[in-house]
């Protein structure tokens, strides 16, 4: 009877489950389709992002293109010190992050709004036309794009004439909006949003359908509004994806861009629109100073890469959904 028992008792015992390396390895056997189709993906990856990295040394020579590597002058900080000596490169700094805050802050705000509201637009056709309406810009290259908002900010362009037509400006008086630098920021935010904020959308719409429709019907037998149900339901429903998408989008706080600005800019607003990307290629590139534009990359990277795990770190701290 014991013999039975403890026998009994021993195959009710679960297998104890693999861990560590042999877990991995198990996965790895089970998922190798997937892992198969990603090899194209990790050699791109490794060849374009990870080995150009060797080119980070450029920043501590005194870089001769014609010498070999053995004889490059090694000069440890001194492009470093030279690049935070600059007032161009100051001005590009704070004008960068400027507009990567202004479109931080747009991007979010109006993408979760216009996809909180077309998901209470009951008509279908209508919705349809707005999503399409709103999506299309996105497809634009920069360079139309560009060439759009110059017309239509020019002196005899549609903002003008519309400006005539209400009365706030005479006949002679246009604004020339480009040729204000301190309006740039502005233009650079108001063009950003027009081009990219229905292709935004579609992320917080996808995460709106994943929100089980019983929600929205309690709360509407118990008497709660649109208003309501979208700041108690929708919001919530979707806050995980807006907290990953926030973590992503600091880790860019120093990639504003590099088209509406080159673009947009000129010699009146350049004290405004001169973002990073732009000084190293007037200043480094453009003048083969190759070590002073490695070390401005080379910050940029750097800068990145702390904010991004700073960002994801205080997400975690906080009992937030994160990267990893």
């Amino acid at each position: 009877m014991e013999k039975n028992t403890a026998l009994a008792a021993s195959t009710m015992t679960p297998k104890p489950q693999p861990t560590g390396l042999r877990l991995f390895l198990k996965r790895l056997v089970q998922q190798r389709m997937l892992v198969l189709m990603s090899v194209p993906f990790v050699v791109w990856l490794f060849i374009f992002k990870y080995v150009p990295v060797w080119g980070w040394t450029i920043a501590f020579q005194d870089y001769q293109p014609a010498l070999p590597f053995k004889d490059q002058k090694w000069v440890g900080f001194h492009h470093f010190d030279a690049l935070f000596s600059e007032d161009r490169f100051l001005i590009a700094l704070r004008n960068t992050l400027a507009m990567s805050g202004i479109n931080l802050v747009l991007g979010f705000v109006t993408a979760i709004t216009l996809a909180l509201l077309l998901n209470e637009v009951r008509k279908v056709a209508f919705k349809r036309v707005v999503q399409t309406v709103s999506y299309l810009p996105h497809f634009i290259s920069w360079v139309v794009a560009a060439g759009i908002i110059q017309t239509t900010l020019a002196p005899d362009g549609i903002i003008n004439e519309l400006l005539k037509w209400f009365g706030a400006i005479d006949k002679g008086q246009e604004y020339l909006f480009l040729g204000k630098a301190e309006w740039f920021w502005g233009i650079f935010g108001a063009s950003s949003v027009w081009k990219d904020v229905g292709w935004n959308t579609i992320v917080y719409l996808a995460a709106i359908t994943s929100i089980d429709p019983a929600q929205y019907e309690a709360a509407e037998m118990d008497g709660a509004g649109r208003l309501r149900r979208m700041w108690y339901i929708t919001l919530p429903g979707i806050r995980p994806v807006i907290i990953v998408l926030l973590i992503m989008n600091i880790g860019y706080l120093l990639e504003s861009g590099f088209e509406p600005q080159y673009l947009l800019g000129n010699g009146m607003n350049v004290d405004y629109s001169e973002n990073i990307d732009i000084f190293v290629l007037k200043y480094g590139l453009q003048q083969f100073n190759f070590p002073l534009a490695t070390a401005a990359g080379m910050f940029k990277t750097v800068v990145s890469f702390v904010l991004l795990f700073s960002a994801n770190h205080l997400a975690k701290r906080m009992g937030q959904d994160r990267l990893f």
